[in-house]
C-alpha cells in the first residue's frame, strides 16, 4: 500500500493474496478468516508500536523487578506514548524473520510480550491452535513474511480506514463460511436499512457542537452493527457537517471468537476496547446501570434460555428488574433481548432497532409471557414501527424477518400510533447466492422504504394503527350442561353449570363494546351461551399477514382453458419433433 486508504472505498485484495501464496491447500476456504484476522490485528499493533518499542522495553527492564505487575501496566502504557497496548519482548514481526531456525520459540516470546488485554484477545481467537497448524505445515515463517509485506502504519491508513479494512475482512470471511455466517453476522444491506430509519431524524441533534452519543449491541457478534452505525452517522448522515459528534460504541458477546474479533477491531481502530465485554447478556449483564442513546441488535432466533432460567425467573419477580413485564417460553429468548435493551434507554431519549423472526409478533395467547411483553411495550408507547423484510435475506435462514424500531422519544405525530411497513418486495435477486441469502436490498430500495417511513401515510405498503388496535379481550364463552331430559344442570347457587367440553375462546378488539359484540357475533349461533368475565384476559398481537392481505379472485374459466389448450399444443409439437 503506497497511499492512504480512502475511507469510503477499501481495497483488501492485498491481504487475501496471502490465501493464495501461503494458506491454500492447508486451510479450508471457510477457515481463512480465522487465520488472517488475528494476524492483521497483530500486524496493525506491530506497526503502531514501531516508534515506541525501544522505550517500552527499556522501561520494562528498569521496573519489572521493582513494582507489582498491576502497577507496572500503567507505567508501560505511559512509556508507549499513552497507547492502551504495548509489547515488552525484544522482537517485532520483522525481526522474527532474521532467525528463521528459531522462529517458533521467538514468535511465542513475541506474543507473550503483549499486555494482558491483547493476550486475552488472542486466546479468544484460539490463536494457539492456528499457530500450531502453521508450524505443523511449516508455514509460520511464510505467514509472518507475508503479513510483514502489508504496511498498516497509521501514516498509511488511519483508524477510520482501518475500521473499514477490518469490516471488509469480517464480511468476506463470513461469506466464505456462509453455512454458519448468520449466527454472528448480519448482512450489510439489512444494517443499512436499519441505520437509515434509526438515524433519519437525528441529524440536527447530532450536528450540534460537543455532542457525545453511545451505540450498544447486547448480542454484538463481531461488532458489525455498532461500527457500521457509527460509520453511517459520521460518513453518510453528517457527511457535510462541520460538527461531528463523538460516537462511543459498546457491545457484549457470548461467542469467544466473535468477541475477540469485536474487541480487536475496537483496539486497532483506537476505540475503547474495554467497551466490548464477553459473557451472557441475560445472566452476566456487563453494563448494569448503563444507558445508551442508540441500540441495535440481531439476537439469535429460537435459541433456548433454559440454562439461565432460574436467574431470569428470579429477576422477573423484581419490579425493578429487566424481565418483570413477562417471560417468553424458554425455547426462544428474542423478547428477553428486547426487554434487556428497553431497560437501558436513556431518560432523555433513545432509539432502538432489533431484527427478529415472526415469533415475537404473534406467538403466545392472551395472558402468556409473550403477549404480556407486547402489551407492556405498546401500552408504554415505545413501539414506533415494524418493517417486514424480504425473504432469503440472511445467510443461514430463509424465514420471514422483521426490524422493530422502538423509542421513548416519539415524534408528536407518532404518539399513540404504530406504523407497519410491508417491504417484502423491496429487493432484487443476488447475482450469486450466499447460503440462504438469495436477495439483497439496494440503496434505491432503502430510499423507497425510508420514504414510506418518513411520509407516515397509509399506503399499499404502509399501515398506521392506534396502539389499542393490537390489543384484544380474550373472552371465555361458556355453555350449559344439559341432563338426560334436556334441562339445564344448575350449580349450588342455582346458576347454569358450565360444560367444559363446550368451552370456547373469543377474541374481541379492545375498541369494541364487549356486550354488543357478544350479542351480535356469538349469541345468534349459541343462544344459551354466556361470558365468564372472571376469566377475561387482555392480549396483544401483531398479525402482519392480516393487515397486508390482498384477496386474489379465481381466474376466469375461459382463461384457464385457453392456457391448457396452448400448453397441450406446445407439448404435442415437442413430441412430434422428438419422434421425427
Amino acid at each position: 500500500m503506497n497511499e492512504q486508504i480512502n475511507s469510503t472505498k477499501v481495497d483488501i485484495g492485498f491481504i487475501w493474496q496471502i490465501t493464495d501464496d501461503v494458506l491454500r491447500d492447508t486451510f479450508r476456504k471457510n477457515e481463512i478468516g480465522d487465520v488472517v484476522l488475528p494476524f492483521v490485528v497483530i500486524r496493525r499493533l506491530d506497526c503502531i508500536l514501531d516508534g515506541v518499542n525501544e522505550n517500552v522495553r527499556e522501561t520494562y527492564n528498569n521496573f519489572k523487578d521493582k513494582v507489582a505487575e498491576d502497577k507496572l501496566d500503567p507505567i508501560l502504557r505511559k512509556a508507549a506514548g499513552g497507547l492502551k497496548f504495548y509489547n515488552t519482548s525484544r522482537h517485532t514481526l520483522h525481526s522474527l524473520k532474521d532467525d528463521a531456525r528459531n522462529i517458533e520459540i521467538n514468535f511465542n516470546n513475541y506474543l507473550n510480550g503483549f499486555n494482558q488485554e491483547v493476550r486475552d484477545i488472542l486466546e479468544n481467537f484460539q490463536f494457539d491452535k492456528i499457530v500450531a497448524r502453521l508450524i505443523k505445515n511449516k508455514l509460520l515463517y511464510e505467514m509472518i513474511d507475508a503479513i510483514c509485506k502489508i504496511d498498516l502504519h497509521t501514516d498509511k491508513i488511519d483508524n477510520h480506514g482501518m475500521g473499514y479494512v477490518f469490516e471488509e475482512l469480517i464480511r468476506i470471511s463470513n461469506e466464505q463460511s456462509n453455512e454458519t455466517a448468520g449466527e454472528h453476522f448480519t448482512p450489510r444491506d439489512v444494517i443499512g436499512l436499519m441505520n437509515a430509519i434509526l438515524f433519519v431524524n437525528e441529524k440536527q441533534e447530532l450536528s450540534q457542537p460537543g455532542i457525545i452519543r453511545t451505540i450498544f449491541d447486547p448480542a454484538c457478534g463481531t461488532g458489525g452493527m455498532v461500527n457500521l452505525g457509527k460509520n453511517y452517522i459520521l460518513d453518510t448522515l453528517l457527511k457535510d457537517s462541520k460538527n461531528k459528534p463523538t460516537i462511543q460504541t459498546y457491545g457484549q458477546e457470548l461467542n469467544e471468537q466473535s468477541y475477540a474479533i469485536a474487541k480487536s477491531e475496537a483496539l486497532i481502530t483506537g476505540e475503547e476496547a474495554n467497551n466490548i465485554k464477553h459473557g451472557n447478556s441475560f445472566s452476566e449483564d456487563q453494563f448494569q446501570g448503563k444507558h445508551f442513546h442508540y441500540m441495535m441488535a440481531n439476537p439469535p432466533y429460537g435459541v433456548t434460555w433454559k440454562k439461565d432460567q432460574k436467574f431470569i425467573e428470579n429477576e422477573s419477580l423484581n419490579p425493578a428488574g429487566r424481565f418483570y413485564a413477562g417471560l417468553p417460553r424458554t425455547s426462544d429468548g428474542q423478547l428477553l433481548f428486547l426487554q434487556h435493551m428497553l431497560s437501558k434507554m436513556e431518560r432523555e431519549g433513545s432509539r432502538i432497532g432489533v431484527v427478529t423472526n415472526g415469533s415475537p409478533l404473534f406467538t403466545g395467547d392472551a395472558g402468556s409471557g409473550e403477549s404480556d411483553i407486547r402489551k407492556w411495550i405498546i401500552e408504554n408507547d415505545w413501539l414506533e414501527c415494524i418493517v417486514a423484510l424480504p425473504k432469503d435475506m440472511f445467510y443461514n435462514t430463509g424465514i420471514n424477518t422483521y426490524i422493530w424500531f422502538l423509542t421513548n422519544k416519539k415524534e408528536k405525530q407518532r404518539k399513540g400510533k404504530v406504523q407497519l411497513i410491508n417491504a417484502v418486495d423491496y429487493c432484487r435477486s443476488n447475482k450469486k447466492s450466499l447460503g440462504n441469502k438469495r436477495n439483497e436490498i439496494t440503496a434505491e430500495h432503502i430510499s423507497d422504504i425510508l420514504k414510506l417511513y418518513t411520509d407516515f401515510k397509509p399506503t399499499q405498503h404502509s399501515k398506521i394503527f392506534d396502539n389499542e388496535h393490537f390489543g384484544y379481550f380474550q373472552l371465555t364463552v361458556e355453555q350449559p350442561v344439559y341432563d338426560e331430559k334436556g334441562k339445564k344442570v344448575l350449580d349450588k347457587n342455582k346458576n347454569p353449570k358450565a360444560d367444559s367440553k363446550k368451552r370456547d375462546k373469543e377474541n374481541v378488539p379492545l375498541t369494541a363494546d364487549i356486550e354488543k359484540y357478544f350479542e351480535t357475533e356469538v349469541l345468534p349461533h349459541v343462544p344459551d351461551a354466556w361470558i365468564d368475565f372472571d376469566k377475561t384476559r387482555i392480549g396483544y398481537e401483531i398479525n402482519f399477514t392480516k393487515y397486508f392481505y390482498e384477496y386474489k379472485g379465481l381466474r376466469p374459466a375461459t382463461e384457464v382453458k385457453t392456457e391448457i389448450v396452448s400448453l397441450e399444443t406446445e407439448i404435442t409439437s415437442l413430441l412430434t419433433e422428438l419422434l421425427n
